[in-house]
């Protein structure tokens, strides 16, 4: 059976958006702002060579993604593998196996502490569901878009988030950023132009789950900052908007920061997709994820057509020349399971 070509369009943007804002944010990545005016001579237009000093990528190629489109890629897989319900312990290996290779590569873009720490706990007899109790970071968030794309929002969506970041995210935090990500991309493609707001209904609708943590919830700071993004309405310049983010929001790897900018920066630039992926990039911290992020909910609702020709030129070539990153046969697979479900 042909699959729904609106479908596949919008599917294929939320991957290639993640793969944009992942390799623009690729050499800015765990740099300040100012760090990122000394080194690349100002705010990021366009896809970059990273600097020999870049701490995780040094001396990256341009259009390079990094494990936010890798783990993305490895869900997916898995996903399409389980006919749609995942089979953590076979995931669990399958991220093993990606940082193992990642190594043998000589990167130093690994897996994250959250994600390390849960894995090496499982692999010494933890329980899954106790293994990612302290991860309140935002690994379970950047792979989620798969998730998105093969279901349609509803019950299935919620489980398989948690299913995705059970081992690794097992909080409040990691669920709760989880679930907003692949509800905004599942939304976008079903054509909800509200989408932002109604993944944040969504979630607030589903029964809480997940370790408690002291830190601050995760969708009370992405509505915060959804509102205050709403209601300055380009009041403010791009520079002022950044330093707020910055200052009140926060850019790191903690889910209730990254999270939050990602969904203030798609609110603020909702119909300039290119332009909110390069002021994510610009911003300090972890630029690849917040972009990467943003690139996939906003891919999700323009496609691939609302980026700049060249960049998604440059960014396809470059997963074409790695055959772990099948674009073509993932999105179909996902968008297979996805008119499974409907």
């Amino acid at each position: 059976m042909a699959i729904d070509e609106r479908l596949m369009k919008h599917a294929r943007g939320a991957m290639i958006g993640l793969a944009i804002g992942d390799a623009l944010g690729m050499p800015t990545q765990s740099m300040s702002a100012e760090q990122i005016i000394e080194c690349y001579g100002g705010p990021v237009r366009r896809l970059m060579d990273a600097v020999p000093q870049q701490p995780i990528a040094p001396n990256m190629k341009a259009g390079s993604v990094t494990d936010d489109t890798e783990q993305a890629f490895v869900l997916a897989a898995r996903l399409i593998e389980d006919h749609g319900r995942i089979d953590n312990d076979a995931y669990a290996q399958d991220l093993l196996r990606w940082e193992a290779k990642m190594k043998e590569k000589g990167s130093l873009d690994l897996l994250g502490p959250s994600t390390k720490a849960a894995l090496q706990a499982l692999a010494e007899g933890v329980d899954p569901e106790l293994t990612g109790r302290f991860g309140t970071t935002n690994g379970g968030a950047m792979r989620a878009t798969p998730v998105g794309i093969a279901f349609i929002p509803g019950n299935a969506l919620a489980e398989e988030a948690w299913r995705s970041c059970v081992v690794t995210h097992n909080t409040m935090q990691g669920i709760e950023s989880t679930t907003l990500v692949a509800a905004a991309v599942s939304l976008a493609i079903a054509g909800e132009r509200g989408f932002l707001s109604k993944a944040l209904a969504f979630v607030e609708a589903q029964p809480p789950r997940g370790n408690w943590s002291a830190k601050a919830s995760v969708v009370a700071r992405v509505k915060m900052f959804m509102e205050w993004a709403v209601r300055e309405d380009g009041s403010m310049s791009d520079g002022e908007f950044s330093t707020i983010l910055r200052r009140d929001c926060g850019t790191s790897v903690e889910a209730n920061e990254s999270v939050a900018a990602a969904f203030a920066i798609a609110t603020r630039f909702f119909d300039k997709p290119t332009e909110a992926l390069c002021f994510a990039a610009s911003l300090g911290g972890d630029t690849d994820t917040i972009a990467a992020i943003t690139g996939a909910m906003l891919g999700a609702w323009h496609g691939p057509d609302g980026f700049d020709p060249d960049m998604r030129g440059q960014v396809l070539r470059q997963l074409k020349d790695d055959d772990r990153l099948d674009l073509d046969r993932t999105v179909a697979g996902l968008c297979a399971l996805r008119e499974r479900e409907a």
